[in-house]
C-alpha cells in the first residue's frame, strides 16, 4: 500500500473539498496534502473504504434445500409478529397446495411458535445429524421452543444466542421448501443482523399496531433491513379494527391508518390489515388479507 492510501485510511490529514493545506488530524508532525482527488480516485477511495467495512462479515450461504425466505419482523414486541407469520405461512400453503412451506421462529427468548401451532416436543435427529422440523397443518416448523422446557427461561448472553440461531440456521434437515417463513424477535440487534447477513433473503414483511410508538419502532425495523440490503416487501398493520359482533360497529381502538401513513413515508405498500372480529366470544379470530407477497394473492383466517 503507498503512503497515500496510508494517509487517507488510516489518517495523519484531513482534505477539503476546497483543496489546500489543513490541521493535522493526530500525531506531533505538521502534514500537508494540497492535492485533489480525482473522480477515478474518488470512487477508488469508496471501494476501498466499503471493503474495510466488510472484512469479518459473513459470507451469505443458503440454507439447503429452501428456495426463498421471507422474514416476518417488528421493532416493537408485541404487535402480533408471530400471528402474522403463522397466518402467512399457513396461507402460502392453503394458496398452492404445491408448495413446501416451512416456519422458524428465531426469537430465542420468547418463542411463539409451538403454541401457535400447537406443537409439543423433541426434533428428531437425522442420519446426518441434523435436526428434523416438527409438522403440522402441513407447515414444518422448528424453534427454540422445541428445544427447552415450556415454562424454562432462556438466561443466555449474546454469544450463546448467536450459536442457537448459527444451529437453527445450518442444522436443520427442511428437505426441500418453497418458502421459509422466519418470525424474527422484536428489535434490530444481533439476530436481525446475524439471519440477515448469513442467508439470503427474499423479502421483509414490517408489522406494527396503528400506534404512534408501535409505529417508531418499526420505521426502525424498515430502515434495519435496507442498511443490509434486505428488500421490504411492505407493512402490515395489526389490529387495526374491533368490530361489534352483534351490531357491527367498527371501532379503531388503537387509531387509524398509522401504517398507512408510514407506507407512504417509506415508500412501502401497505399488504394487509387485521380486523378483530370477535374479542368477546369464543376465542379470537384474526382475518389478515395480504397483496404483493412475490407470485401470492389470499386471504386466510386463523383462530
Amino acid at each position: 500500500m503507498g503512503i497515500w492510501w496510508r494517509l487517507l485510511l488510516f489518517g495523519g490529514v484531513s482534505l477539503r473539498a476546497g483543496g489546500g493545506a489543513t490541521a493535522p488530524l493526530g500525531g506531533s508532525r505538521a502534514m500537508v496534502c494540497r492535492r485533489q482527488l480525482s473522480g477515478a480516485e474518488s470512487e477508488t477511495l469508496k471501494q476501498r473504504r466499503t471493503q474495510i467495512m466488510s472484512r469479518g462479515l459473513p459470507k451469505q450461504k443458503p440454507i439447503e434445500g429452501v428456495k426463498q425466505v421471507i422474514v416476518v419482523a417488528s421493532g416493537k414486541g408485541g404487535v402480533g409478529k408471530s400471528t402474522t407469520a403463522v397466518n402467512l405461512a399457513l396461507a402460502l400453503a392453503a394458496n398452492d397446495s404445491s408448495k413446501a412451506i416451512g416456519l422458524l421462529d428465531v426469537d430465542v427468548y420468547g418463542p411463539s411458535i409451538p403454541k401457535m401451532m400447537n406443537l409439543k416436543g423433541n426434533p428428531e435427529l437425522s442420519q446426518s445429524n441434523l435436526m428434523r422440523p416438527l409438522l403440522n397443518y402441513g407447515i414444518a416448523c422448528m424453534s427454540m421452543g422445541f428445544l427447552v422446557e415450556e415454562n424454562e427461561p432462556v438466561v443466555w448472553r449474546g454469544l450463546m444466542v448467536m450459536s442457537a440461531i448459527e444451529k437453527l440456521l445450518r442444522q436443520v434437515d427442511w428437505g426441500q421448501l418453497d418458502y421459509l417463513v422466519v418470525d424474527m424477535p422484536p428489535g434490530t440487534g444481533d439476530v436481525q443482523l446475524s439471519v440477515s447477513q448469513n442467508i439470503p433473503i427474499t423479502g421483509a414483511v414490517i408489522v406494527s399496531t396503528p400506534q404512534d410508538v408501535a409505529l417508531m419502532d418499526a420505521h426502525k425495523g424498515a430502515e434495519m433491513f435496507r442498511k443490509v440490503h434486505v428488500p421490504v416487501l411492505g407493512l402490515v398493520q395489526n389490529m387495526s379494527v374491533f368490530q361489534c359482533p352483534k351490531c357491527k360497529h367498527k371501532t379503531h381502538i388503537f387509531g387509524a391508518d398509522g401504517a398507512r401513513k408510514l407506507a407512504q413515508t417509506l415508500g412501502l405498500e401497505v399488504l394487509g390489515q387485521s380486523l378483530l372480529e370477535d374479542c368477546c366470544g369464543s376465542g379470537k379470530k384474526i382475518a389478515i388479507t395480504f397483496r404483493m407477497i412475490p407470485q401470492v394473492s389470499w386471504k386466510f383466517a386463523w383462530y
